[in-house]
């Protein structure tokens, strides 16, 4: 039981550490904020998967501080000009949720491919409901919202379904795609079933 535990924790490891890189890698960057990356979402649904919500989870919330991490030294979070109570909220909702629900990827696992999907996607729905809600409440009243147009004004809950949803639909397609490839290689077959024993 201890070997197992050690082989999962380095899995994680290494899965986050995976994430974390893939993050960096934008296929398409918003021009107002907001990315499409290199699948940064997977490695985390895969230990979910692999390893069960637990595991997930626990994986899922180490990736959300790296993200937060990163925020604080790459996006300048501290320095928008944000109230502390709009930071934390920000804090809370765009990274530490956001990311931590992606651990229930695996909630259907035992389901095969069906539950795969459904449970992939619904991390990633998960992730962007959370941005949803941030982008409604936190960030209605920024430059970037008034950027968009005179139309927007008056209408966070639009304004922020559409910025999200920009690059959070493809990020759930792109996903769920590649999420139900690499299940269907034999190798990862393999893994779940021993997994399973």
């Amino acid at each position: 039981m201890k070997n197992n535990n050690t082989k999962r924790l380095a899995a994680c490891a290494v899965m986050v550490a995976l994430g974390a890189v893939l993050s960096m890698i934008k296929v398409l960057q918003m021009p107002f904020g907001g990315s499409i990356t290199l699948l940064s979402m997977l490695p985390c649904a895969m230990i979910s998967i692999m390893y069960g919500l637990k595991w997930g989870f626990a994986a899922s919330f180490v990736e959300s501080v790296v993200q937060l991490a990163f925020g604080i030294t790459m996006d300048g979070i501290l320095g928008w000009g944000m109230t502390p109570s709009a930071l934390i909220g920000t804090i809370l909702l765009d990274y530490i949720v956001a990311y931590t629900v992606i651990g229930i990827a695996g909630i259907f696992r035992k389901k095969g491919y069906v539950g795969i999907c459904c449970g992939t996607a619904l991390a990633v729905a998960l992730r962007f409901v959370c941005h949803f809600i941030s982008g409604a409440i936190i960030f209605a009243n920024f430059d970037e919202f008034v950027a968009f147009g005179a139309s927007w004004v008056g209408h966070p809950w639009l304004y922020s379904f559409c910025y999200n949803g920009t690059y959070m639909l493809p990020e759930l397609i792109f996903t769920v795609i590649a999420a139900v490839i690499l299940f269907r290689l034999p190798q990862m077959k393999k893994l779940i079933a021993d997994e399973g024993e």
